[in-house]
């Protein structure tokens, strides 16, 4: 459903005309319809996005991740996500770009990406018997560069863990790649209590109901008509 940014035509790949595009543009008198990127390296979004059926292609952006001092780390979701797509849309002027970031919060510590098994358990066991709120960031940049952005807030109330069902976890999933290591979509749900969201996608890394929202804006229609009631 997507193609890797520099993929050849002819090569498979879902069909533009399977995505309406709302907003036409002309060139020379030629109708043409805006490029839809996805700003993330990451699988799980694209493999999230995917379920739209809408034809994009995806190109990880080069920037720089760190929170700035005094940073909230909802700010820091929300700041990094358009970063992360404007990055993308300088290269690429003209194109409707989604960028994306996820910051977990715990009691005020921000959680990102452990990228190794220490500090995925030391994560985990901060964590264990603990509620922590994770912020997805959205921002959708139409091709006119006018951005909009938003929030989606995941409270997750982990259960109490043993150090030895958190390193057994840990070898088994290797969530190094998922701030705060505990993948929902897999095998990090049997560490979870509850699980409270306003878009259920969201914890996995984009929240595609309110992803809807923002494209039908930007033009982009993941259902014909869409746009009419967003």
């Amino acid at each position: 459903m997507y193609r890797e940014e520099g993929q050849e035509e002819g090569l498979p790949r879902f069909s533009r005309e399977s995505a309406r595009f709302g907003r036409t543009r002309y060139n020379d008198g030629i109708m043409t319809q805006p490029t839809l990127i996805l700003a993330s390296s990451s699988r799980y979004r694209r493999e999230l996005l995917n379920r739209l059926g809408l034809d994009y292609i995806t190109e990880s952006p080069d920037i720089d991740e760190s929170s700035l001092p005094g940073e909230t780390p909802k700010d820091t979701a929300l700041r990094l996500s358009e970063m992360k797509a404007r990055a993308v849309q300088a290269n690429h002027p003209g194109a409707v770009v989604i960028g994306s970031d996820q910051v977990a919060d715990l009691n005020g510590v921000k959680l990102g990406k452990p990228h190794t098994f220490e500090r995925a358990v030391e994560q985990l066991e901060a964590m264990q018997g603990n509620t922590v709120i994770f912020y997805t960031a959205l921002c959708v940049l139409d091709a006119e560069g006018k951005a909009e952005k938003l929030v989606s807030a995941t409270t997750v109330k982990l259960r109490p863990l043993t150090r030895r069902t958190i390193e057994a976890y840990v070898e088994r999933e290797k969530p190094f790649d998922c701030a705060g290591a505990a993948k929902i979509e897999k095998l990090g749900i049997a560490l979870m209590e509850s699980v409270s969201s306003d878009d259920p996608t969201s914890l996995i890394g984009l929240p595609l109901m309110k992803l809807t929202t923002l494209l039908a804006h930007a033009g982009i229609e993941a259902i014909d008509g869409l746009g009419e009631t967003c």
